[in-house]
């Protein structure tokens, strides 16, 4: 059997890959939404490694493969977390959940009390995995952008 991914923080080194897994991630998505120009998708790596230099995300190693990431940033109290991708050979496994267990502690270690992130209102595994984990909708706008908010204190 083998051994689960081991999760670690996210860095510059990675953007290559990451930006990989995002594009492949992300295609199922602009085909719900019917939008092929999607900021996920259009990012490009220069724009990525930037956003990589101060970040609190962390990605998922399956060997020498990154298999999943996700990236977050502190503002004041809140852990803004974006950009959940995971392997399309590797959804369904549990990654997701792991990767945001790891990020909300890289928040928590930073003083974040809480939480938040966004997702379509067509994406609804997106929409299970975090109410699953916890989160809960605090905002549906005009666009159907659906925010979630969940405490990271105990």
């Amino acid at each position: 059997m083998a051994d689960a991914p081991t999760i670690r923080p996210i860095t510059t080194d990675d953007a290559g890959e990451v930006l990989t897994i995002q594009r492949a991630a992300f295609a199922s998505e602009a085909l719900i939404y019917g939008d092929p120009d999607m900021p996920p998708l259009t990012q490009t790596l220069e724009e990525l490694r930037a956003e990589l230099v101060e970040n609190l995300g962390c990605v998922a190693v399956d060997a020498h493969r990154i298999v999943g990431a996700v990236r977050a940033r502190r503002d004041g109290e809140l852990l803004l977390i974006g950009r959940l991708a995971i392997a399309p050979d590797q959804q369904g496994a549990g990654l997701g959940s792991a990767l945001l267990a790891a990020v909300e502690q890289r928040g928590r270690d930073e003083g974040a009390t809480t939480a938040e992130l966004f997702t379509g209102g067509l994406s609804e595994a997106n929409q299970r995995l975090y109410e699953r984990e916890g989160y809960h909708r605090t905002e549906e706008t005009a666009d159907g952008e659906i925010f979630y908010r969940k405490p990271l204190t105990d």
